[in-house]
């Protein structure tokens, strides 16, 4: 995200927030030195209740413009800051609700909103209740993940013994050991998701993108494209449903993320993030509208007039693709020179390194690179991107 804010904000104007152990265990300081944006990384226990309160108590002379969620983990802390600071944000009552999957459902589910069949479960033995008190497979994830982590599709209830311990390790290396899993019934369906920016409760720009998912029971997105290649009709739906999200779970000021399944001609909620999306889709928004949308955002959670142009249709095309590769440890990578020349590529790069371990696909950050590319239609960008991620070869081997 700091090389997209370099475009927005000055040097020495961000401050860092991140958890103490990860920050520690990456080296967060050293990883942002390259960035003049950064003025400090503050190590700050942040995912537990009362710490937001904390923060700002000692640290009440610091006068932010704005406080801006960057991750998942950090849409409560920025929430509950952004109220103490006095400054627009999703509300803490918004944030709660779109970090819990379970509360969501129930809430947009009172709303109105179609959702699939969900319940929390303990262990194995309610995830297989759960299973045999309806029809089909049934996913099984955190109710309070990202980025697929711990989620998995199963289709036969004797899968569910030897998957739950291997979903409960996933998820407590990510979440910790108390958070809770949720077992849901799988929806059949495209995959969309819209990134909505969100004023005074009420969208003022809205973007559909298009989702492709690797293939087995692992809903790990392998590429999207923007603006999704669908009919006018259903991308108004898909905004109208969204802005009726926002609207039940009371969501004031900033940016919302909502995924979709549409079945039948009918969108079912997935889940819903109260910060900007990841995978590279804002900068395609970017790409695509043209917009400034992060000039736009910042002014949002500044209380700023939006001082962009938000236009409603894009003018062109952009789409990103994951490449694959076996797992084990990474000994060479090629073609990324290549990648970076193809046509229509503004962005290529990998995810690993040589000499880091690649996963078993389970997860976002499983994929080892990537290729982002701008075009005159969707189905064009689409078939650059995937053009061009594939000349992008990672090379493992045994430890």
């Amino acid at each position: 995200m700091l090389f997209a804010y370099g475009e927005v904000l000055p040097a020495k104007s961000v401050i860092v927030v991140e958890e103490q152990e990860y920050a520690r265990k990456r080296d967060a300081q050293a990883s942002v030195s390259w960035s003049p944006l950064v003025r400090e990384v503050v190590e700050w226990d942040h995912e537990q209740p009362g710490k937001a309160d904390e923060f700002f108590l000692a640290h009440r002379d610091l006068d932010p413009v704005a406080v801006v969620p960057v991750t998942e983990a950090g849409v409560l802390f920025a929430a509950r800051l952004a109220e103490r600071y006095g400054l627009p944000g999703a509300g803490l009552g918004a944030a709660e609700a779109l970090r819990d999957k379970y509360r969501l459902r129930g809430i947009t589910r009172a709303a109105g909103i179609p959702n699939p069949e969900s319940a929390v479960v303990a262990d194995a033995a309610q995830a297989r209740a759960f299973m045999a008190a309806g029809t089909g497979p049934i996913v099984i994830k955190p109710g309070a993940g990202q980025g697929s982590v711990a989620t998995l599709v199963v289709h036969d209830p004797a899968e569910i013994d030897d998957a739950w311990q291997g979903l409960r390790d996933e998820d407590d290396a990510s979440l910790g050991p108390s958070a809770r899993m949720l077992a849901e019934r799988f929806v059949a369906g495209d995959e969309l998701s819209v990134e909505m920016l969100v004023r005074g409760g009420e969208g003022v720009f809205a973007n559909v993108t298009g989702k492709i998912l690797y293939p087995g029971p692992r809903p790990v997105e392998k590429g999207h494209v923007i603006p999704a290649d669908i009919a006018p009709e259903l991308t108004d739906l898909l905004v109208r449903q969204t802005g009726r999200v926002v609207e039940a779970v009371g969501f004031a000021d900033g940016i919302v993320h909502c995924e979709w399944i549409v079945a039948d001609g009918v969108p079912h909620l997935v889940e819903c993030a109260g910060r900007g999306a990841g995978d590279g889709i804002l900068d395609m928004i970017r790409q695509a509208y043209p917009v400034d949308i992060l000039h736009a955002y910042i002014d949002i959670l500044a209380g700023r007039e939006i001082s962009v142009e938000l236009p409603t249709q894009a003018k062109r095309a952009a789409s990103i693709h994951y490449s694959v590769a076996l797992p084990g440890m990474v000994t060479e990578i090629r073609g990324l020179e290549a990648a970076r020349e193809a046509e229509g590529v503004f962005y290529a790069d990998t995810i690993v390194e040589v000499g880091d371990r690649l996963n078993e696909l389970r997860s976002s950050g499983d994929r080892p690179a990537f290729a982002a590319v701008t075009a005159d239609t969707p189905a064009e960008a689409l078939r650059l991107a995937m053009a061009a991620a594939a000349l992008i070869e990672v090379v493992t081997g045994p430890e």
